[in-house]
């Protein structure tokens, strides 16, 4: 039986973000992926605004979007608030349980838009992580190209990529496309594709 969790934002919080996401300079580049259940990696990421930037683009369509943060940052009350924008609490240090627990999640869930960062982290990194594309294996889930790109505030989710099966290769392919997109960090030093 799938679980329940919310899946939508009532219209009047996604008029309230919308106004924020304007606000803020920022322009959509359409809507959530049409999928019930759909990986949206998010690049570049060098900055907590690009969660807070992602947010709100989801949120103004109405769409509860799910994101992993490490498991520090969940205590009271910010845990209550990050569980409450679809935050899903991580431990770091066991990448291997937090794969098979999403991929437990993904499966269970009727409705699941998960956000990844294949960075991982903030910092300026060449070797991203291949674990969006190992649940996207596992789980039969579509990814798409997700991005923020703080040069000209556009937000989106990209098009959708053309999967090989093999989790390394999907992930050097999608490393090669968003070399193509010449994208802006919030932090420009931190970005990097290879």
């Amino acid at each position: 039986m799938a679980r329940r969790h919310k899946t939508q934002y009532s219209k009047a919080w996604a008029a309230f973000c919308g106004f924020l996401l304007r606000l803020m300079g920022w322009t959509k580049d359409g809507g959530p992926a049409p999928e019930k259940k759909v990986i949206v990696l998010g690049v570049p990421h060098t900055s907590f605004w690009d969660f807070v930037v992602a947010y709100l683009f989801y949120s103004s369509n109405r769409t509860v979007g799910h994101t992993m943060i490490k498991k520090e940052l969940f205590f009271w009350p910010l845990g209550w608030i990050l569980r409450a924008c679809g935050c899903i609490p991580v431990d770091r240090s066991n990448a291997g349980s937090l794969v098979k627990s999403i991929i437990e999640e993904m499966e269970t869930t009727e409705v699941f838009h998960l956000a990844i960062a294949p960075e991982g982290t903030r910092k300026p990194v060449k070797r991203w992580k291949a674990g969006a594309f190992v649940i996207a294996k596992e789980t039969g889930v579509p990814v798409y190209a997700g991005y923020f790109d703080w040069g000209t505030r556009h937000i989106g989710v990209g098009q959708k990529l053309e999967l090989t099966g093999d989790p390394k290769q999907d992930l050097e392919n999608a490393q090669r496309h968003y070399e193509s997109l010449n994208l802006t960090g919030k932090h420009k030093e931190k970005y990097i594709t290879k």
